[in-house]
Formats: C-alpha cells, structure tokens, sequence
C-alpha cells in the first residue's frame, strides 16, 4: 500500500451544472411548513418578507434538477471542483483493509462548505435588487461565507454570531470583517429577541436558535433587507449537493463504489451535500449504502430529539417545520463544535432518518478531538471541531471493518479546515478540553414545550 496521500482533481469543465433535488426522489413527501400564527401550511407569500421569490421557489420545488446559474459557476472556479483524497497513510495508522475516501471542502475561501450556498443565495438576492442581508452563525464558517460573497455582489451584511463562538473564536469575527461584515454578539441589545433573553440571564452563552431569531427580526422589520440561513432549509441543502455530485465522479475516476458515507450534523447542510446524491440514486434503484449521520453528543437532535414540529428560532418567530428537535428553547452547552450546536435538524434529513434511509449516532467532543489529531498527524490537514465528528465517525467504521476483516470503501465529507480554532486545539493539549453533557431536566423542559399540532 503506498503511503502518498492520492488525490482525485476533476477539471473544471466537469462540474455539475445542477444541483440535485432529493425532494423529487421522495417515496414519501415532507410534511407541509406551518405558519407560526396560524398553524395552517404557509405559501410563497408568507416567506417573501424574509427570501427573494427564486429562493422560495426551489425551497418548494419538486424537481430532480435545478440548473447553477452561469455567474454562480464563475464565482465557484474559485475553488472548486474540490479534491478527493483516498486517506493512505489513515488506513495505514489504522491498520484497516478499509480503503477511506474524504471530500476536502476546506479549500474554498471561507476554509469551509458553506460558500457553496452562500454564493447562490447572494447572487439570487443581488439578482432580486436586495442590498442588506442578515444572518447568524454559531462557529463562523457560515458567517464568513456570507460576508465574503455579500462582497463579491455588493449587500452589506450584519451577522449574529453565537456568544461563546464569539468569544471563542475572533479570528474568525476578523475574516468576517474583513470581507466588509459587521458581526454582532449574540444576544445582543440590537433586537428585542437579544434583549429579552439577556433579562432573564445576563451571562447567557447564546445558541444559533436565538441568534436565528435576532437576524430574521431585523430582516422581517425592515423592508430593505432579507434574511439569509446557512443550514436547514431545503434549498440551502440543495445547493451543498455540488459536493456528493463531484464525489460520484472522483470515485469514479478512482475505480471505487462507497459502501458508507459518513458526514457530521448539526443542521445538516454538509451531510446533505455528501450524501444526499448517493440516496436518490439509491432511491432510483441503485446501489443501497450504509449512510451515518454523526452528531456531538452534548446536541444529539437526531439520536435524542423528538420528530415534532417545532420552531427554527428561540423566540418562535420562524414558520415551523417538522424535524427532529431538542425543542426550540434548549441552550446547548457550550462546547467547541459551535456550528453543531443547532436544537433541530434539517426537515429533509429529518424525514430521510423516518424512512430508515439513514442512521445516526453520536459522540463527545475529546473523542472527536483526538480523532481530528490523529487524522492531521495522517494526512497533514487539521479539520474543524466539525469536521472531527465526521473523521469519528469514519475511523469507528474503519475499525469495524478492521474487526469483521471487511475491504468496504469509506466516504466521508472533511467539511473545513480548523485554522481558526487552534485555541480549541491548545485547550485539548493541556488537558482543559471536556466533554460536555447537557441539563436532562432542561431537555424535558424544552421538548414539554413543544407547540402542540394536530396530526
């Protein structure tokens, strides 16, 4: 086995020219999107304060292929396609017959995968006259790709960002900055939401439900700006598809066929990206695979949640959607992964882990750091406390092949590089890195406090 690390390039001619839609593949439909008010399924109407109506349309399309506007093209020559690497010297380390495949999406600008819709919705609200847009960010890899393509198409952007990541992580409140954003604390004074839960907890650590709920405020009161999200939302995981699209043809490239496809989850954008065009070919009829959804055990929506219908926001402003769900007002602990720490799960991944189309587990972050150390004592690359849970959960199934004696290929998505989070890396060397759990009695709490929907 050599121990070069081999990498797959395609050129960029063979970059998808659609973003795939799994909704057209769907043996069963999503259930409708409420209105908080009404509780009745919502229209295009209801959503036009916060997106611009092209947005809206392939939030609610049902076809197979949504063509990549010519423009947004350009802007992703940039960076992508993105290299495959076969992790040689990880097998090796492991001493696993596995042969282990990642996606490196920390070659875009921003280090993450979150350009791959920020460009788009961007472009789209450019296209649509918008000049202001608004958003949270837990980590700061959704903040910053916001920013930097809020550049590109001249919007002003204002981030909310997560008050422990905030604090946690300023170098990437400086990227934000210097892609020409201006990035807020939250809670913060600015918006009733913020103000509200700093009355009732003036050290509150903030959580990407009540940072959602001072961005969409902003948006829905002031006529000049949109809101723009970086998980969750059908169209946001549709645009990740570019991912699992290029893998298909890397893989090809490489004479090999996933058995299992491993992604982390927290809103589920990036595992969507990945795994999503390997499920709707499996839905077409073709090959079934293994798909593990790997989530941080301090916030396990999917492998503790419950499938309800909830609030995306804590201030129950947003239309509710069913999902797996803590409840809309759990506050996760403050661990280092902060774009993990979401209560809900994006509906469509959601309504995929009904069908048993995929399955999830969970693990505590010190396990997952010492993961992402031996994986960059490997393969060179130092992933996001994010992207530790993926290469978790990829060596736990290398070993498993390993103990059956199984030669099964792994695929897994290494969403970002962690660059900005050496301080969570320092804090792991000298031992001041813990495991995290959250309140038991604040989960019930919050899941008692579901809104109450009638079937």
């Amino acid at each position: 086995m050599s121990d070069k690390r081999t990498q797959y390039l395609l050129d960029a001619s063979r970059m998808p020219r659609h973003w795939y839609n799994i909704a057209a593949d769907l043996p069963r439909a999503l259930p409708p999107v409420l209105h908080p008010g009404t509780l009745q399924p919502i229209g295009p109407a209801d959503l036009a304060p916060l997106f611009p109506m092209a947005l809206i349309e392939q939030e609610v399309s049902t076809e197979r292929e949504i063509p990549i506007p010519e423009p947004v093209r350009e802007v992703f020559k940039l960076w992508r396609p993105s290299p495959l690497f076969r992790a040689h010297r990880l097998e090796q380390a492991l001493g696993t017959p596995a042969r282990i495949y990642y996606k490196y999406e920390g070659v875009s600008p921003a280090g993450s995968h979150k350009p791959n819709t920020a460009v788009p919705q961007a472009w789209y609200n450019a296209q649509a006259g918008v000049k202001k847009l608004t958003t949270e960010t837990g980590a700061g890899q959704w903040g910053s790709s916001l920013a930097f393509a809020g550049a590109l198409f001249g919007i002003d952007v204002t981030v909310f960002q997560v008050r422990v990541s905030y604090d946690q992580k300023p170098y990437r409140r400086a990227l934000m900055e210097t892609y020409g954003a201006r990035c807020i604390a939250s809670p913060s004074m600015e918006t009733q939401a913020g103000r509200a839960a700093l009355a009732l907890r003036p050290d509150h650590p903030g959580s990407l439900g009540l940072a959602i709920s001072e961005a969409v405020e902003i948006a829905a009161t002031h006529e000049d700006t949109k809101y723009a999200l970086g998980s969750v939302l059908n169209h946001v995981l549709l645009h990740q598809t570019i991912i699992g699209q290029e893998a298909m043809l890397q893989l090809e490239m490489a004479g090999d066929d996933p058995d299992v496809i491993v992604g982390c989850t927290g809103g589920g954008s990036n595992f969507a990206g990945i795994a999503f065009p390997f499920i709707g070919q499996q839905l077409r009829g073709g090959k079934r695979r293994r798909i593990v959804a790997v989530e941080p055990a301090a916030c396990p929506s999917l492998t503790r949640g419950r499938y309800a219908y909830d609030y995306g926001d804590s201030a129950k402003m947003t239309p509710l959607t069913k999902m797996h769900t803590l409840g809309s007002g759990f506050t996760p602990p403050s661990f280092h992964a902060g774009g993990l720490r979401y209560h809900g799960m994006a509906p469509l991944v959601s309504h995929l882990k009904e069908l048993d189309l995929l399955e999830a587990t969970a693990y505590h972050q010190v396990a997952c750091f010492e993961a992402g150390v031996m994986f960059a004592r490997a393969e060179g690359i130092v992933p996001a406390p994010e992207a530790n849970h993926a290469v978790k959960g990829a060596i736990v199934e290398a070993l498993r092949c390993k103990a059956e004696g199984r030669s099964e290929v792994i695929l897994f998505n290494l969403c970002g590089h962690g660059h900005f989070d050496m301080s969570a890396y320092s804090a792991y060397f000298a031992g001041k890195l813990t495991d995290q759990s959250y309140d038991e009695s604040e989960l019930a709490l919050a899941l008692a406090g579901l809104p109450s929907v009638a079937a």
